[in-house]
């Protein structure tokens, strides 16, 4: 399919090609084109020495400059002194065949969900797991990996370290599921680290469903960003770390100032190991299927009533 004639440019060159190749005269090919022919016998001057100038240095800074547009350009010559505007630089640039290289969107990978988006109704519900960052007085670069309940706001894990991979994130939710159970649900963002096959065949083997959330809404992963906010306001900001074992202690004694002292505005006031406490009364079974705290007060009741019975 070929190009739409539109400009008067365009039209021109066009009209002088059919009359150059004898298809017909000046006369009709203005008529056909609907083209002045002011316009189809219009020359243009030669270029002066000063435009001449203005076009070697906007290749120059086009050169220099791969990645600005034409209105950058224009600030630069103007900088320098060019009385230019805008769209003259627009249209030298396209003139000389000068443009930016579109940037190639980057498509992001997305994680294969097992489970549909839940709402935690019961302790081992559905965790929550994400990355956050900071660095250490030094320069040194921070990694932490965070592991969250989102019924209780209990935070199992909160690992610093100078990198995370695949296999320290499988290794840490171990142990977490070790000490406190296996949840039934896991959501996360499409991180590779959670995307990974190691850690994709892990949970598969447990049982355990994952949520990712959409690509670029950290909205839906509401639980952990809030805890990121207050870790980041209350223990980040607050406090110089100089070295990796500093960070680690430090980031430990608020994981555990957090869980069995901070009040929590979501839990009445108390904290998630207070709200466990009342909530779960019974502590999680360890092992890779906790019952659901609504299961365990129905056989409580059952044992009651059967008291009762004898």
């Amino acid at each position: 399919m070929r190009k739409k004639i539109v400009s008067p440019g365009h039209r021109r060159q066009m009209a002088r090609q059919v009359v150059a190749e004898g298809w017909c005269s000046g006369r009709a090919v203005c008529r056909i084109l609907k083209l002045p022919r002011a316009t189809y016998w219009y020359r243009g001057r030669p270029p002066t020495p000063a435009e001449e100038q203005l076009r070697q240095r906007l290749r120059e800074l086009s050169t220099q400059h791969t990645r600005y547009g034409y209105r950058r350009i224009a600030a630069l010559l103007r900088r320098e002194g060019w009385q230019v505007g805008k769209r003259q630089v627009q249209r030298l640039r396209h003139a000389e065949g000068l443009r930016v290289p579109p940037t190639k969107r980057r498509l992001c990978r997305r994680g294969t969900s097992t489970g549909l988006p839940t709402q935690a109704t019961h302790r081992g519900h559905v965790w929550t797991w994400d990355f956050i960052a900071d660095t250490t007085m030094r320069g040194g670069s921070l990694r932490m990996l965070t592991i969250l309940d989102e019924f209780t706001r209990e935070c199992h894990v909160l690992r610093a370290d100078r990198s995370l991979r695949s296999r320290d994130v499988r290794l840490w939710l171990s142990a977490a599921i070790a000490e406190h159970g296996a949840p039934e649900y896991l959501r996360s963002d499409n991180g590779s680290e959670f995307m990974a096959k190691e850690v994709q065949q892990w949970l598969a083997e447990h049982q355990i469903k994952t949520i990712y959330i959409e690509p670029g809404s950290p909205w839906q992963n509401g639980f952990v960003e809030s805890f990121h906010g207050r870790f980041r306001d209350e223990c980040l900001n607050r406090e110089q770390l100089w070295t990796l074992t500093e960070a680690r202690v430090v980031i430990e004694d608020y994981r555990k100032e957090y869980n069995h002292f901070r009040p929590h505005s979501r839990l009445g006031y108390a904290s998630p190991a207070q709200f466990a406490a009342q909530r779960c009364p019974s502590p999680a079974p360890v092992g890779l299927r906790p019952p659901s705290a609504g299961d365990g007060q129905e056989r409580d009741a059952a044992i009651t009533s059967t008291k009762a019975e004898d």
